[in-house]
């Protein structure tokens, strides 16, 4: 089966065509490291499936990091890909570079190390993936041009940045003669902050693309636990504990639920698809999202999204009922 004709935009100011939604590997960690248990296991047979549904529906790009079961996930996403063969050779990969307790220095010297997770697989966009480090941001994108100079990565995002921090490392980058292409940041229609806090406004003002993560906010946004609140009693993992889950939030998310059911009956689509529909094109072309999937069905969720687009109409409904029942 060939990849579905999906249309692709710019990352940032770069060249790198990708499309407006990504797959999020956080849950190929094998259940290695703290992050990693938050996820059930995936057999490598499991992992190669989610990523071929995930390239014949149009996707051609996959997020993960360094920290996601200690480069498990890095390595269980390259096998994936290897294991395609042709299939895969336009396929992309973002990873990230872990801060805590290291200095900037560390990130030219790790280098390799990701490589190596990678097998064989170039890294076309490198971010830092928390702004605390023992260094400054300055630091940071020194060492990053240094890796796009010798061609170890393409291109150089950060995550979790603050608008501040943003403009900075936009700033460093620049005067090395490279764009800072991305900053990878929690959005979702029941968390709007980055449309406050700046981070939104100096995105689209300086060229930068926002890679939105947990845009289903761990799949509150299907709709399936606001039927079903028992689902959240069986729940694996810390998940259940999260406030979204708690009974105040499903029934103050309630009405933006039954908004994205009703349009998900009308575009005869699914309220997820709806609600990541929404995050990659109310703003433009400057937001694109990365849903995970551990099953199959998520995987063909996530491409189903792609296939249309909303009204402007109801993408100013969802965005007036969000706001009513988002995080302030």
């Amino acid at each position: 089966m060939e990849s579905t004709m999906i249309p692709l935009r710019k990352l940032g100011k770069s060249d790198l065509e990708i499309s407006a939604l990504g797959l999020g590997t956080w849950q190929f960690s094998k259940g290695n490291g703290m992050v990693g248990r938050f996820w059930p296991v995936l057999e490598k047979e499991e992992i190669q499936e989610i990523v071929k549904i995930s390239l014949e529906g149009g996707i051609n790009w996959f997020d993960t990091a360094e920290v996601y079961g200690k480069g498990k996930s890095e390595e269980g996403l390259a096998d994936a890909l290897n294991g395609l063969g042709d299939k895969a050779n336009d396929a992309l990969i973002a990873t990230k570079w872990w801060p805590a307790m290291r200095t900037a220095k560390s990130i030219t010297k790790t280098i390799d190390e990701r490589l190596k997770a990678l097998k064989g697989r170039k890294i076309d966009l490198y971010m830092v993936h928390q702004p605390f480090s023992f260094s400054s941001v300055k630091a940071e994108m020194d060492e990053m041009a240094e890796l796009l100079k010798s061609g170890k990565i393409c291109h150089a995002g950060v995550s979790n940045f603050n608008e501040e921090k943003m403009r900075e490392a936009h700033k460093v980058l620049d005067q090395h003669g490279f764009p800072l292409v991305s900053n990878q940041v929690k959005y979702s229609l029941l968390d709007r902050r980055i449309e406050k806090n700046g981070i939104l406004d100096a995105a689209k003002e300086l060229g930068i693309t926002l890679i939105a993560y947990s845009p289903l906010e761990q799949g509150l946004l299907t709709g399936k636990f606001h039927k079903n609140p028992d689902l959240i009693k069986n729940m694996s993992g810390p998940r259940k504990h999260f406030s979204s889950f708690k009974t105040s939030t499903l029934e103050r998310t309630k009405p933006l639920i039954d908004l994205l059911d009703n349009l998900a009956d009308e575009y005869n689509v699914s309220p997820s698809q709806v609600a990541l529909n929404w995050l990659i094109h109310f703003h433009g072309e400057t937001i694109v999202a990365i849903p995970g999937a551990t099953k199959n069905h998520h995987a063909q969720e996530n491409i189903g999204a792609l296939t249309f687009k909303l009204s402007q109409n109801h993408l100013d409904e969802l965005d007036m009922v969000s706001r009513d029942v988002s995080v302030k």
